[in-house]
């Protein structure tokens, strides 16, 4: 399988973070998703942390530093004006009762139909099976849910896949998909490729695509 030079782990945040709109409520997983929060200053985006905080800022740097400010990546990260602090039980409330405009997560795989895996990768053995903390929950209480992520992993395999082989974080709820190499939805009749990387074509993004692509009428290059 030929491999592709995709987009930084950065852009792939930046783009993502042009489908959310101002007053939005945000909650943002681990890995490329949290990097979102370098990309909303100035904008009116409520980021919550399920650790019990609402505006986090940006990730925390030098004297910027404190170690009770986390995202949950476990990455320290600033207040905003505005920030507010609760016990977990008030934050679960917020995130199962539907509160959260927009979840952004990472995944190990994700398919068509809206199903994606993002805890557990087995075939790294029974030491580093993972846990999936609050992503199901986050999910399930997401009204919209996109996916920041590398299209494949760094040995080559499909991370957009026909079925699911590990275990399943969420079913049917993915609305968007983001990678290094291209911008996706998913939709009734399967995986609509919206966007993609400068100097590639639809086959070459097939070609490390497990499902059949639907091209969009208004295909075009990734919008940083």
């Amino acid at each position: 399988m030929k491999k592709y030079e995709g987009l930084p782990r950065e852009m792939i945040a930046l783009r993502a973070s042009h489908e959310i709109n101002d007053g939005d409520y945000v909650n943002l997983g681990i890995g490329i998703p949290t990097l979102i929060s370098n990309w909303i200053d100035g904008r009116e985006i409520i980021l919550q942390s399920e650790i019990g905080m609402t505006k986090t800022g940006p990730l925390a740097f030098g004297e910027d530093v404190d170690p009770d400010l986390i995202n949950a990546s476990c990455q320290p990260v600033v207040e905003l004006p505005g920030t507010a602090y609760f016990d977990i039980f008030e934050s679960f409330n917020m995130i199962r009762g539907g509160y959260m405009d927009v979840v952004a997560m990472g995944a190990l795989q994700v398919n068509a139909r809206g199903d994606y895996a993002g805890w557990s990768n087995p075939s790294r053995g029974h030491d580093l099976v993972g846990n999936v903390g609050g992503s199901m929950d986050l999910c399930a209480g997401a009204n919209k849910l996109i996916i920041c992520m590398k299209h494949i992993t760094q040995t080559g395999d499909l991370k957009l896949v026909e079925q699911l082989t590990y275990p399943a974080t969420t079913k049917g709820k993915v609305n968007m998909i983001f990678t290094d190499l291209a911008v996706m939805e998913i939709t009734s009749e399967g995986l609509l490729l919206l966007e993609m990387l400068p100097g590639l074509t639809p086959e070459d993004i097939q070609s490390v695509t497990g499902p059949k692509l639907i091209i969009s009428p208004d295909l075009k290059e990734i919008e940083l």
